[in-house]
């Protein structure tokens, strides 16, 4: 079990971001597909404790998945996201599935995400297209301070921080807009938004 702190801002010009990263002397990594199913109890007593439980399925361009099983604890105060976190690899998504359920637990919402990975200063710099919502950019540390050091470094300072999770703001964004989906994709985002 660890504790993942981060900070997340919304990112409206990757481009100049990427080209930052490489003049600060980032490494980049992988560049990735995200299917991320989140799952509840029926009386949504996870989300009700601000916990959440995750089955997250990663492809990258190269190389072999990995899929992992996450649980997230409820958010602690301070100026960046942190809460406890445990994950656990696995070798079989349909299996993994099947546990969950068979332990009271229904999926709730599934989304898809590209990612690009980078790494700074001990920091993962992780640039997401999440569909429905745009771009943004998350900065995962050891801690505040390195996470802020390395916001300064890349200059996004200026931005406003996110402390919502992705699956907040798409439970949020499905809601406000009415669309009635258990399922969220990149080629299915301009459909949806069309709605």
């Amino acid at each position: 079990m660890g504790i993942e702190i981060e900070a997340k801002m919304r990112l409206d010009d990757p481009e100049a971001l990427n080209a930052t990263l490489l003049r600060v002397g980032a490494e980049r990594g992988a560049d990735l597909l995200e299917e991320n199913t989140f799952f509840d109890t029926p009386q949504g007593s996870l989300r009700a404790s601000d916990r959440g439980l995750r089955l997250r399925v990663e492809q990258p361009d190269v190389g072999p998945r990995r899929i992992i099983i996450t649980h997230k604890g409820p958010r602690a105060h301070g100026k960046l996201k942190s809460r406890m976190e445990t994950e656990v690899d696995v070798s079989d998504a349909e299996a993994a599935t099947g546990l969950l359920v068979s332990l009271g637990f229904a999926p709730t919402l599934s989304f898809q995400k590209r990612r690009t990975r980078w790494e700074l200063d001990g920091c993962h710099v992780e640039v997401d297209t999440v569909p429905l919502l745009g771009m943004f950019v998350e900065i995962e540390g050891p801690s505040e301070t390195t996470i802020l050091a390395v916001r300064e470094k890349i200059g996004l300072s200026h931005l406003p921080l996110i402390r919502t999770s992705y699956i907040a703001m798409l439970v949020a964004h499905l809601a406000e807009h009415q669309i009635h989906t258990t399922k969220v994709t990149l080629e299915d985002d301009a459909r949806l938004v069309a709605r």
